[in-house]
């Protein structure tokens, strides 16, 4: 099913007027407040439930407690039209809404597996208040078979409410436009007025194409997509560091694959793995999920491992750029988020990095222009020449725009030692040598 939107995303009042609804939105986390946000802009009336105080409180007060671009402008949106309200009631959010949308947080287990009980637990709340022949939407991931599971629950199917699989898909960093602007829009759903009513009057006259399909397969293509996205960081990084050790230069080869219309050019920069909320996350949730049903996911699990190998690189690199050995070293630390445009440190390659570089008895200096993270043996300060002053060697480790703009000279001036390791490979490397520092990025053999 495809019904393509205008070019630039928006929707007219007109159009938006034609279907406006009540809905309820469970979680005020991250994938929350996107969808509240973008609810509300599409022209809905939006109940938003939250059972943490404080986060309730800041979003009643206008303050959003995520970093985000576009989201405070899109809540206070909301605020201001008086179409979005906050609840500390999840089962007054749901009173008289049309469709609700779960997203509660489903982290992992000790053995990597996916936890629902916070989920399970807010439906429990609240499906017993459910209007009768709603849809209850699954924004959440979740393994396969849940919204088949939640729709057997007896309060659910008394009701006739019908359950929905809708993945999201938001990058941290830009997920206000994504959600104006999806690539696609999974449906997974055997009830086809329930797919309709998401396609076309949820979603209205967003772009992206309406991918319409069952409960389990809506909730594979999540974790599909992650663990493919997953597989391409690895692969790039082996790609990359297979360059290091036969000479040729990895900016230039992963150029001419990306010019290749089968493969692309996303996912196809080199540096310390992959991180954040979703990928680590789903890529071992998938690979459990595997093992659950007697397949062995070899291929998975050798991503996993390359991932885990590429930060020991790093630091390794790190150690060779000063003799061979850490202790007692500085290390002067930029960037802390798993990538640039969000506070989240999360599965952080950057804070991974931080943690290995004390283990093996460094002391670190870190900068961030908007994560701040606290561990003994590392110190948090207020600027990009504050993390190099007294450095023995600096690794840049996030792939903030504003540390291009630091001067090298500056730099050198700062640091006690002169190697920068560069595992993003963000700055200009002949830059930083003219300055009289050495660099070392990744997938280039020259030091």
């Amino acid at each position: 099913m495809s019904r393509p939107g205008p070019d630039d995303g928006e929707t007219t009042a007109r159009t938006a007027d034609s279907y406006r609804m009540r809905i309820g939105v469970i979680g005020a986390g991250y994938v929350g407040l996107v969808q509240a946000g973008g609810l509300v802009r599409l022209g809905h009336e939006v109940r938003l439930g939250e059972r943490d105080e404080a986060r309730l409180d800041a979003l009643r007060s206008g303050r959003v407690p995520a970093y985000e671009p576009g989201l405070t402008a899109l809540i206070s949106e909301g605020r201001a039209t008086g179409r979005l309200t906050f609840h500390a009631s999840n089962r007054e959010a749901v009173d008289g809404a049309s469709v609700v949308f779960i997203a509660l947080p489903t982290p992992s287990d000790d053995g990597g597996a996916v936890d629902t009980s916070i989920l399970d637990g807010g439906i429990a709340d609240v499906a017993a208040s459910l209007p009768v022949g709603s849809a209850l939407v699954i924004k959440s991931t979740v393994p396969v078979g849940t919204a088949r599971r939640i729709s057997q629950i007896p309060a659910i199917a008394k009701r006739n409410v019908r359950v929905v699989s809708n993945p999201e898909f938001l990058r941290e960093g830009s997920a206000v436009e994504d959600f104006l602007n999806p690539d696609r829009i999974v449906i997974g759903s055997t009830d086809l007025h329930a797919a309709e009513l998401l396609a076309s009057r949820v979603y209205g006259d967003l772009p992206g194409e309406r991918v319409v399909v069952d409960p389990a397969s809506a909730e594979m293509i999540k974790y599909a997509a992650n663990a493919y996205l997953a597989t391409r960081v690895s692969f790039v990084n082996s790609i990359a560091n297979l360059c290091e050790e036969v000479g040729a230069d990895a900016a230039s080869v992963l150029e001419g694959m990306g010019h290749d219309h089968r493969i692309g050019s996303h996912y196809l920069a080199p540096g310390p793995g992959y991180g954040g909320s979703c990928l680590p996350k789903d890529t071992r949730a998938l690979g459990e999920m595997a093992e659950q049903h007697g397949y062995h996911f070899r291929l998975l699990r050798a991503v996993m491992e390359v991932n885990d190998e590429q930060r020991e690189r790093i630091v390794g690199k790190v150690a060779s750029a000063l003799g061979g050995t850490l202790s007692g070293a500085t290390v002067g630390l930029w960037g802390l988020a798993f990538k640039a445009g969000t506070d989240d440190v999360r599965e952080s390659p950057a804070a991974d990095l931080a943690r290995r570089l004390i283990s093996a008895g460094a002391t670190v200096r870190a900068y961030d222009p908007r994560a701040v993270l606290s561990m003994p043996g590392m110190e948090m300060v207020s600027d990009p020449l504050a993390a190099a002053d007294g450095a023995d060697v600096l690794l840049v480790a996030t792939e903030w725009g504003r540390f291009r703009r630091v001067d090298p000279v500056a730099v050198n001036g700062a640091m006690r030692g002169s190697a920068v390791v560069d595992a993003r490979n963000l700055l200009d490397a002949d830059a930083v040598r003219a300055a009289g520092l050495s660099y070392r990025g990744v997938g280039t053999g020259r030091p």
